[in-house]
């Protein structure tokens, strides 16, 4: 079993996107994200909330509860973004969390697997805005997975297929090789 881990940095971008002043403390700062995200599933920019708050319910209305957090600024690398999605995910046990910023995304999900996640994160991260950003990670997670088991159990029985009736094809010519052999021999 895995022991969940408190977040190794929390990003002081974190605070101006709740409107807060980057030099407020990081515990006052994730505890505005964190009471942003518990009323309506968002902590993001005023500008970006209402489209967000639609791309929440539809995502709920797909059996995903999501939450979403966008920092105006984003930190010198991309791993605190899960940090903050880490945070928030444990606050919010069974929630899947997106966190954009310019350029980058963090993601958290126990319903989701890391694939998953991180081809979301792909399409969030280069979208133009937030919102669409959103919305295209969460149809990212619905989309469905291509059938690798499927193809692959497809591959194993063709190949075999293919061997045992080459075998048989063998087998056969070379009887008919030895029985002409044997006809010739007669004659």
């Amino acid at each position: 079993m895995t022991i969940p881990h408190a977040p190794i940095f929390v990003p002081v971008e974190v605070c101006s996107s709740v409107g807060l002043d980057p030099a407020t403390p990081l515990d006052q700062c994730m505890n505005t994200v964190q009471a942003d995200v518990a009323r309506d599933g968002v902590a993001a920019p005023a500008a970006d909330v209402a489209g967000l708050q639609k791309v929440v319910e539809g995502a709920r209305a797909h059996g995903i509860d999501l939450k979403v957090v966008v920092m105006e600024k984003s930190p010198p690398i991309d791993t605190p973004l899960r940090d903050v999605a880490t945070e928030i995910g444990h606050a919010n046990p069974g929630s899947t969390v997106l966190v954009l910023s310019p350029g980058w995304a963090g993601t958290y999900s126990t319903t989701y697997d890391r694939v998953l996640l991180e081809a979301g994160q792909d399409v969030a991260k280069t979208a133009p805005t937030p919102v669409v950003g959103a919305q295209a990670f969460v149809d990212q997670l619905q989309t469905p997975d291509f059938p690798w088991m499927g193809l692959t159990i497809a591959l194993v029985l063709g190949v075999a297929s293919a061997a045992v009736l080459a075998r048989v094809l063998q087998l056969k010519a070379k009887r008919s090789r030895n029985s002409k052999t044997a006809t010739e021999l007669v004659k």
